[in-house]
């Protein structure tokens, strides 16, 4: 079967799936009921209100999550030449969790909180996107003075480890509600993106999707290792700090308004390289969009438990789902470098 015909498949069924969290949760939507609705003619209000301001900017988050963290652990993996690597390979979760601890927990701990109840979601957002990001020029700061790709990541490691206990720290001294509700925002959820929020999120993915595809033959040749790269005349500092800002649009824009969802950044590259059995990101990373989009949506249809009025965290269905793909693929690769 050709690539062509494969990437055909995946993005079918990314539609199926994308219709079927539409039309399915606590309370189902019959087909006809939403090709009315699709088509205008639908006459039902409630069913109406449900489809278009709570669902489709659900499903709309969820495709852009799933394709968001998939191909960003797939540039990831190829930069750090490291099968599990994911898209929080660099501490972006964890300078985006700071942010929002220091808002929820902080702000609460000291009695502000209050004053930023009426805009909490941007608030968060807005924390999410600064601790991301200035853990990010940390890095990029390092890695000007270090050329080994490994040292950055165990630096990237470390710069993670203690901003989460600096997390830890706070978590330790908040009040009970503060503590619960950074604990729900650590789960992760599809449902808290709103439609204005929606645009942003939107352009602030495809932003990081065009940077990590204008870099695809570079992606290419770095699998040769940075030496042969140098000698093709790949400028490895730009190159990174490339990949470093796509990273973090993509990764730190999904956490900023979804929180920190994980393993879809490590199990759906390696599944979509087993598929189309090659190396060529002009492939991979469509083939990842794709791909990551169908795994997230059916991630959101099980956490939504069809036909039930209970939802599971988003974050607990993508550790299911994922975990034993990783294994797998260990147990199927006696050297994790078979895969590159």
């Amino acid at each position: 079967m050709s690539n062509t015909a494969k990437i055909t498949i995946i993005i079918a069924l990314a539609l199926v799936l994308f219709v079927a969290d539409l039309v399915l949760g606590s309370i189902i939507i019959p087909l006809r009921d939403f090709y009315n609705l699709l088509s205008g003619h639908g006459d039902e209000p409630f069913l109406k209100t449900i489809l278009f301001n709570f669902r489709l900017p659900r499903a709309l988050t969820a495709v852009a999550a799933g394709m968001a963290l998939s191909v960003s652990g797939l540039i990831m993996q190829t930069v750090f030449r490291n099968p599990l690597a994911g898209p929080y390979v660099l501490g972006i979760s964890s300078g985006a969790s700071l942010g929002v601890a220091l808002v929820i927990i902080g702000f609460q701990s000291f009695g502000w909180f209050s004053e930023f109840s009426t805009v909490s979601n941007w608030t968060i957002i807005t924390a999410a996107l600064i601790g991301s990001g200035l853990l990010l020029m940390m890095l990029l700061i390092v890695s000007t003075r270090v050329n080994d790709i490994m040292t950055i990541l165990i630096l990237g490691i470390l710069f993670s480890s203690s901003v989460s206990a600096i997390v830890s720290i706070l978590q330790f001294f908040s009040p009970e509600g503060a503590l619960k509700s950074y604990v729900i925002w650590t789960m992760g959820n599809l449902g808290n993106v709103t439609g204005s929020q929606l645009s942003i999120l939107w352009g602030t993915i495809t932003a990081g999707i065009i940077i990590a595809l204008l870099n695809g033959k570079n992606l290419n040749i770095m699998l040769l290792g940075e030496l042969y790269a140098k000698t093709t005349g790949v400028n490895i500092f730009l190159f990174r700090l490339f990949i470093f800002i796509a990273t973090s649009l993509l990764a730190g824009g999904i956490t900023a308004f979804c929180g920190p969802i994980g393993f879809i950044g490590i199990a759906v590259p390696h599944l979509v390289r087993l598929l189309f059995k090659t190396t060529n990101h002009f492939i991979l990373i469509p083939g990842t969009l794709f791909m990551g989009a169908a795994v997230m949506l059916f991630s959101d249809i099980v956490a939504h438990l069809p036909g039930s009025d209970r939802i599971l965290p988003i974050n607990s269905i993508t550790a299911l789902l994922g975990i034993p793909i990783v294994i797998w693929i260990i147990l199927r690769n006696r050297q994790l470098s078979q895969l590159f």
